[in-house]
């Protein structure tokens, strides 16, 4: 399998522990102690970007692995070094500004649904060459 691949996969994992890392920051900051979830808007809009990274994590990671398997492993990591640039920028916008978060996740949405579809294209062409 690709180094490339694998290397935007532990750079994704980097990226979510610094976000991680964030919330716990901002829980101190702002003295929001578990188990609350809200009580200050900033870490409100934290506790987001960690929460919707992860949940975006279950889509890009098994697709950048079978888009990176089934397809191309250079194009694969390419595409997912995008999804990761727009994880970084829907983060450092949504920081600032719930609606400055679009951008970013326009960037990591499009570029996750190209590895999903692209995917089932390679997985499929697979299946009926064999």
């Amino acid at each position: 399998m690709s180094s490339w691949t694998s290397l935007i996969t532990a750079l994704t994992l980097l990226l979510y522990l610094v976000i991680t890392i964030n919330v716990v920051r901002a829980r101190i900051k702002y003295k929001v102690l578990p188990p609350q979830m809200t009580g200050n808007p900033y870490f409100e809009r934290v506790l987001r970007v960690q929460q919707n990274t992860l949940e975006q994590l279950v889509l890009f990671l098994p697709g950048l692995w079978l888009f990176s398997f089934y397809v191309n492993p250079l194009w694969g990591a390419l595409l997912g070094a995008v999804w990761l640039v727009g994880r970084i920028v829907y983060a450092w916008g949504y920081y600032q500004a719930a609606d400055k978060r679009r951008i970013g996740f326009s960037i990591s949405s499009i570029s996750g649904i190209l590895l999903l579809l692209g995917s089932l294209f390679g997985i499929i062409l697979s299946l009926v060459q064999s």
